[in-house]
């Protein structure tokens, strides 16, 4: 995929990843509708914000019938409530599924049919390192993560068929917003957009973007054991 000749279409592109994302777009020759749920809040010359919040069908309804000509899409969106899954409240948990999962979801439903259209394109879907490991802690965030994953899967095999190619992300904690509480090694959004986007230009299906998300997919293939070694 040659960036220069794409549209493409980003979600919480106001601030953190997204932003960075819009700009690395941009800075490769892609035209860029950028959406957030306050697009007044976009201050990046040359793209066009969209109102969208992609927990609200009817927003992405109207995103879908502003933006026809994309060919790229990236579900950046997020949410972070902190909640857990046994004590955390409801409406918490429900937020980080409606914005990760039915979200992202939303976002496919509505643009697929147009990125084949146009003849065909990629969708990247912002999963996590978390996707593949729980803390114990901001559980809700964990399982969300972990069904982005999941649906990004199924999506991939479905969508091939019609020349639209889904990758998905994984990245540990990065200098954002929502990850000023946490004390741990943190990524530059701006290397992980440039990580994302040569990714996508590549033809990638999986883009692991830091050594946490590298080091959790090896971990898989050795169960609980290796992934929760406290466990006995």
């Amino acid at each position: 995929m040659n960036i220069s000749e794409q549209v493409a279409f980003v979600t919480g592109a106001n601030r953190g990843l997204g932003r960075q994302l819009t700009l690395e777009l941009l800075s490769r020759g892609a035209k860029v509708y950028a959406g957030a749920r306050n697009p007044e809040t976009i201050d990046i010359p040359g793209v066009t914000p969209v109102k969208l919040d992609v927990t609200k069908p009817d927003e992405v309804a109207a995103a879908a019938i502003l933006a026809k000509d994309v060919t790229l899409l990236i579900n950046n969106a997020g949410s972070s409530t902190g909640a857990s899954l046994l004590e955390g409240d409801v409406e918490k948990i429900q937020l980080e599924f409606d914005t990760h999962f039915f979200g992202t979801l939303s976002m496919v439903r509505a643009f697929a049919p147009i990125i084949e259209k146009n003849g065909g394109g990629s969708i990247l879907n912002i999963l996590s390192a978390l996707s593949w490991f729980s803390s114990g802690t901001a559980g809700a965030y964990t399982a969300a993560k972990a069904a982005a994953w999941a649906l990004t899967n199924d999506l991939r095999l479905n969508l091939y068929p019609r020349n639209v190619r889904v990758a998905g992300l994984h990245v540990g904690f990065m200098e954002t917003d929502m990850t000023t509480g946490v004390d741990a090694p943190k990524s530059n959004p701006s290397d992980i957009a440039k990580i994302a986007i040569d990714g996508i230009e590549s033809g990638s299906f999986e883009i692991l973007a830091d050594d946490t998300s590298r080091m959790l997919q090896g971990a898989l293939a050795g169960g609980i054991s290796a992934l929760y070694p406290h466990l006995t």
